[in-house]
């Protein structure tokens, strides 16, 4: 098939090709391995290199190159994957392309020539064959594939699958890569080597286009601080850019819990369009619901300069948008809301002319379908229910407003002004103070904002004041270090101004509230705008320009500071080399970012930073910093450690000044220290126009890309620090450090996985990221029981049975300390302490067994009870269930009949007990008849506190819905059926426990149990129930061998992770 020209440089082929055809101008080429005399040591290799699983192979064995005589720049044109294919496009070239060629001078226009052919043909296959490529039913295939191999749920949705090659150090395997909404899946088979790769997104904390001696491009993955290389796509970039849109929007899910409720943006087969979106929002600075509709290739007449200039024309919902070819020349926004008239002047050039407010049109030419985008512009005019908002704007006559006014009548004014690099030299020069809030609301967008939404400023101050919050109290004591110095805010006037628009931004986005920074930023806002201005000022800020700035872990912050780090190593070699570690401009640069220079510029010298960021973006502020540093780049050379770096850099922000403020320079410029010579001074705007001189060649998509690529980074980050924060609170039990880092790592997986597939889940609901780290990630009941079944060191066919249910539930209530329904990682991980200890293995079953049916009989026996007090009495049905559940725990181990014989001796010797003690009680001739005890509330210690140390029970139950009764049986071996025994559904009668003490629990004869070593008397006479005391039946148990050596083996617990992370996800459904 014929592909869209790509340059191949032959020498980084490695031999990897064998020419079998060439003339002048091109190439056939075959790949080592494939036809005739492929042998060889290259040739296998190669081979092995190539082979795929499937007959969509991604690697074409046969190629077409382009060449011109002179040059060592080869073009990929066309490929193959059988002979007879790519010489059907070779002989095409001969007949209808080589006889052309001979007329040209150029080798340039040759190529040229030959690249628009290929293009075309491309073009017209693409026409002919459109809809035609997906192929559901192979596509259905993968999705079988996909959920056969790696045991993911059904609900996780395959969004593609590549062929591949993953290196496993020098040695490649071949297979396939698939990529979910929520996982990275590998797998390989090949002579009996399987390799199989199961990542969750979110795990993901390096993602990159490499390249090396034997890869010429591969795809690097770091997952925990381990490499894996992927290689051999047919569409890398391809591959590559999706890969980085699941990995950014499952990382955003970490922060961001209202992304789970959401259905996933690339799930759907439109792969492309979530990108496109959010590309075209963030180049033309519009709201986030607005969605790139239409696209036209076009030229618009620039006034001005008095030419056309090609460019494209962007259509969303509400807006019309143009930017020229390259992104810099012009690019110009209208709000649809502003257009008037829609006209076709010129059908021969197919012309169209665009009017809005102002006697103003705009005229795009040679637009291919300029028919249908006139009946577009029309439609969306009329649906558009818009109020215009017209300002008044009365300039002073200064030299700057008269070089504004000058700008404007050539080049418009307002929501349709042409924004080019004339705009851009009057911004570094800076903004005069009179149009200062009016060009801030056009460059940032806010203006669209506050036109769409009229009243929505006034309506918010009414719902959120007189409210009390975290937000408002954490403003109040922030409102007076605001700017103090300035007299707008030093009377109450600019205090309450800056009250409501923080209090009002605080309601409105509640996930960002109000943080450090916001204040000083408003505060410079409300001296040049409105107060409304001011607020959606904000907005635009926060939310679209500084995404993820003012939150709790300034992660927009980090990440522009990891891209800072990266420019600097680009840019500013000769400090890169002096500074061994780059993570000290990080830090000290950390308040430059997050305030926009003003919290260490004199105001008068950060607005005009301010001026230049709203209208580039933070690609102003990155090229300030850069040119910051290399201003001082001969001080910061000679300094010796990090505080003498941090004074240089310090003492140069206070010589900076404005020439155009009205306030001398003595005035503008701090103090200095006494034994420090003053600075010399410099001008702001001399300061901005360097660093757009020498560092502007820095664009805008180059920045965004450095942006994704490190916000795996800077997160993976984050949640290293997270896990080792909750490591060291967790470090008061017996487990090392390395296999906490391993469990918190189960925990936290557990806690996505009940997030990916469950939009109910409690801990989705409870999610927040803004908790303190030990209650960030917490588990649900139906989490917290699957992943402790995983852990249980008890025999794995226990996991099976309606009592590992029981006894995971009554775990969790003894876990959830603090009763909110959900155990964080602290309270998980002491639960499975006790679980895992000799020590406190038996008395942990013992506590969570009681506890369980203490809560049943709530109504018969009191809380003392429920604490297992020395004096409170284990109950009939509580002790015939807690019998049912040792059997159920000694289900298949290998002591299995010993452990029977011993749980029927001890019931034996129980049930006599008590009959004895019943007996003297009826022959006392001092005490009348008694039947059971009567519990009653009393305050006593609990036994089980005092053995098992730190396993207190809580003060409060909740009622479990197992009832004692009911048919939660357990299997022996050979098992019955568990519910076809009705004798154990109905309530025991005297005569019951006997034939417990002798039985399985279902009630069923067991082998191991029919001729017991002791075997009881007679029940009790009577109806009445009975009861043992706790410390009876421990002392009971510890008086065999068989359960003591149970309770005391030795727990092999990295088997027992290593086997949970294996089942984690398999066993979520």
């Amino acid at each position: 098939m014929w592909l869209r020209p790509e340059e191949v440089l032959l020498k980084s082929a490695l031999k990897l090709w064998v020419t079998e055809r060439s003339n002048r101008y091109f190439l056939l080429q075959r790949r080592r391995g494939y036809g005739e005399g492929g042998g060889g040591i290259a040739g296998l290799l190669v081979g092995t290199l190539d082979t795929v699983l499937d007959s969509t192979a991604k690697v074409a064995p046969y190629r077409i190159l382009h060449q011109t005589p002179d040059s060592q720049v080869y073009w990929s044109i066309a490929c193959g994957a059988s002979l007879e294919e790519i010489s059907q496009h070779w002989d095409w070239l001969q007949v209808n392309v080589m006889r052309t060629l001979s007329v040209f001078d150029s080798d340039d226009d040759i190529t040229s020539f030959v690249q628009g052919k290929i293009r075309g043909l491309i073009a017209e296959e693409g026409k002919s064959s459109s809809g035609d490529d997906e192929d559901p039913e192979r596509f259905r295939e993968a999705m079988l594939r996909f959920e056969r191999l790696f045991g993911l749920p059904k609900r996780e949705k395959l969004v593609t699958y590549f062929s591949c090659s993953y290196w496993r150090g020098r040695v490649p395997n071949q297979g396939w890569i698939y990529l979910s909404t929520n996982f990275i899946c590998f797998y390989s088979y090949l002579l009996g080597n399987e390799v199989k790769l199961v990542f969750s997104w979110d795990e993901v904390s390096r993602l990159e286009r490499t390249s090396s001696v034997l890869l010429a491009e591969s795809i690097r993955v770091c997952v925990h601080g381990e490499d894996h290389f992927f290689s051999m796509f047919l569409r890398l970039q391809q591959t590559y850019l999706l890969m980085q849109q699941l990995a950014d929007y499952a990382i955003t899910r970490l922060f961001d819990k209202e992304t789970f409720s959401m259905d996933h943006p690339l799930s759907d087969p439109a792969l492309e369009v979530h990108a496109r979106n959010q590309a075209f929002r963030s180049f033309f600075r519009l709201p986030q619901e607005e969605n790139l509709c239409e696209v036209y290739e076009s030229f618009l007449w620039v006034p001005f300069n008095h030419y056309n200039t090609l460019g494209k024309i962007c259509v969303s919902e509400r807006y019309l948008c143009f930017a020229s070819q390259d992104g810099s020349q012009c690019h110009l926004i209208v709000p649809l809301r502003e257009v008037v008239s829609v006209e076709l002047p010129d059908r021969s050039s197919r012309a169209l002319s665009v009017g809005v407010r102002g006697t103003r049109a705009f005229r795009f030419s040679e637009v291919r379908d300029f028919e249908r985008l006139a009946a577009t512009i029309r439609r969306k005019c009329s649906a558009s229910n818009f109020a215009n908002c017209c300002h008044d704007w009365q300039l002073k006559e200064r030299m700057k407003e008269q070089s504004w006014q000058i700008h404007f009548a050539e080049y418009g004014r307002g929501s349709g002004m042409f924004c080019t690099k004339k705009t851009r030299d009057l911004v570094v020069r800076g903004v005069p103070e009179t149009l200062r809030g009016e060009l801030w609301m056009l460059f940032s967008g806010a203006v669209n904002d506050m036109a769409t939404h009229p009243g929505y400023y006034a309506a918010l101050l009414d719902e959120c004041m007189g409210s009390s919050s975290l937000a408002c109290d954490e403003i109040e004591r922030d409102l007076h270090r605001s700017l103090p110095e300035h007299p707008a805010f030093q009377t109450d006037t600019g205090i309450s101004a800056l009250r409501r628009v923080l209090t009002a931004y605080a309601h409105r986005n509640p996930k960002i509230g109000y943080c450090q920074a916001m204040n000083i930023l408003t505060s410079v806002l409300l001296l040049y705008a409105k107060e409304e201005e001011a607020f959606w000022l904000l907005v635009a800020v926060c939310e679209r320009m500084l995404p993820d700035y003012f939150n709790r872990r300034i992660i927009g912050a980090l990440v522009d500071q990891a891209v800072f780090e990266e420019l600097i190593r680009d840019h500013l070699t000769a400090l890169t080399d002096h500074m061994t570690d780059l993570s000290f401009f990080s830090s000290v640069s950390l308040s430059w970012f997050l305030t926009l220079f003003i919290s260490v510029l004199p105001i008068e010298s950060a607005v005009n930073v301010v001026d230049c960021f709203f209208f580039d973006g933070i690609r102003a502020v990155l090229q300030l910093a850069l040119a910051v540093l290399h201003y001082n780049m001969d001080s910061l050379l000679c300094c010796h450690d990090d505080a003498e770096a941090v004074t240089i850099l310090n003492r140069f922000f206070d010589s900076v000044t404005n020439k155009d403020s009205p306030l001398p320079a003595t005035v503008q410029q701090a103090s200095a220290p006494a034994n420090h010579k003053p600075a010399q001074s410099v001008d702001i705007s001399d300061l901005i126009r360097e660093a757009y001189e020498r560092f502007g060649d820095i664009r805008w998509e180059e920045v965004e890309s450095m942006r994704k690529r490190n916000k795996l980074y800077v997160i993976q980050t984050l949640e290293e620090t997270t896990k080792q924060n909750v490591v060291i609170v967790a470090q008061d039990v017996k487990f090392s450090a390395s296999q906490l880092e391993e469990l918190y790592l189960l925990f936290k997986r557990q806690h996505f996985i009940s997030c990916y597939w469950s939009v109910s889940s409690p801990s989705l609901q409870n999610h927040d990221p803004s908790l303190p780290y030990l209650d960030q990630y917490q588990l649900g009941q139906s989490q917290f029981s699957a992943l402790f079944t995983l852990l249980l060191p008890w025999a794995p066919n226990t996991h099976s049975h309606s009592h590992s249910h029981s006894l995971t539930r009554s775990a969790f209530r003894l876990a959830d300390e603090n009763r909110d329904g959900l155990v964080n990682f602290r309270e998980f991980i002491c639960t499975l302490d006790n679980n895992m200890w000799v020590s406190c293995r038996m008395k942990l079953a013992l506590k969570v067994n009681l506890r369980t049916y203490a809560t049943i009989n709530k109504v018969q026996c009191s809380y003392v009870c429920v604490c297992v007090c020395v004096c409170v009495c284990v109950l009939q049905n509580q002790f015939v269930r807690l019998s049912k559940t040792l059997y159920s725990v000694f289900h298949g181990d290998e002591e299995e009949e010993s452990l029977y014989r011993a749980v029927a001796r001890v019931t034996s010797l129980l049930l006599r007990m008590e009959e004895v003690g019943r007996r003297l009680q009826e022959t006392s001739p001092t005490k009348s008849p008694q039947t059971s005890p009567q519990i009653t509330p009393q305050t006593t210690p609990d036994p089980i506190q005092s053995t098992a140390g730190s396993d207190s029970a809580p003060t409060s139950l909740t009622p479990d819905p197992c009832s004692p009764t009911g048919g939660d049986s357990s299997p022996k071996s050979p098992p019955p059926d568990p519910d076809s025994s009705p004798s154990d559904t109905s309530p025991r009668s005297p005569t019951s426990p006997t034939s417990s003490a002798t039985s399985s629990p279902t009630g069923t004869s067991s082998s191991a149990l029919d001729t017991p070593v002791d075997s009881p008397g007679d029940p009790p006479a009577g109806g009445e129930d009975w009861s043992f005391s706790f410390e009876q039946i421990l002392a009971s148990l510890l008086n065999e061998p068989a359960v003591v050596r149970f309770f005391e083996r030795t727990v092999d617990t990295q088997a027992l992770i290593e086997n949970a992370r294996r089942n984690q996800i398999r066993d979520t459904h």
